[in-house]
């Protein structure tokens, strides 16, 4: 529990700096805080995603956290390097040094409960963590929404519209995985239905 409420607290820092975005602050400094802020975090919720794929008993929760820990590894690359040339060079790329990879979040769920035992019930902890999950990729959704409208260049925009993106995407199949976790049957029949683009 007490590992929990680190990783809360560290990532109510999202918030903090969401607030001084909002207020219009675009200094370079107060840029790279808020990338080194978005370092912590990243760090911080890969090793909650990987401590959960070994502590969760549901085989879909356990698999589905070491996955999202593998994205949120890659993000730290990228904003590591991104961070590091706006360190030396005090304003934003004209590229970024290494390019994001897209997410296969939503192909890996279907994977994985394809394979899974639709009988089962998650347990509380289980069903906690993911809820936990929600919240780290809600709050990591508007805060690089946030910075995609402060960035200065196209490029940048570019990297922060996609991260935010894929922590969406992290967001709405966490979201299934909770439904499955809680109402496999119910998960079964939603998929079952047609979807309409409107």
């Amino acid at each position: 529990m007490r590992r929990i409420s680190r990783i809360f607290n560290a990532s109510s820092r999202y918030y903090a700096f969401i607030i001084f975005l909002r207020g219009g602050g675009t200094t370079m400094e107060h840029t790279i805080k808020s990338i080194e802020t978005a370092l912590e975090n990243e760090i911080r919720e890969r090793d909650f995603y990987l401590h959960q794929s070994q502590k969760t008993a549901d085989p879909v929760g356990s698999q589905m956290f070491a996955r999202i820990a593998e994205d949120e590894q890659e993000h730290y690359h990228r904003l590591k390097a991104l961070h590091d040339e706006l360190s030396r060079h005090g304003k934003w790329p004209e590229s970024i040094p290494v390019p994001l990879k897209d997410t296969t979040i939503k192909e890996s769920l279907k994977n994985i409960v394809s394979n899974a035992d639709a009988e089962a019930i998650a347990n509380a902890d289980d069903r906690e963590a993911v809820r936990i999950a929600i919240n780290f990729e809600t709050k990591g959704y508007h805060f690089y929404s946030r910075l995609k409208e402060r960035a200065e260049s196209r490029v940048v925009r570019d990297f922060f519209d996609r991260l935010a993106s894929i922590e969406y995407e992290h967001l709405t199949s966490l979201k299934e995985t909770l439904l499955f976790l809680e109402d496999p049957a119910t998960w079964y029949e939603q998929q079952e239905k047609p979807h309409f683009e409107g």
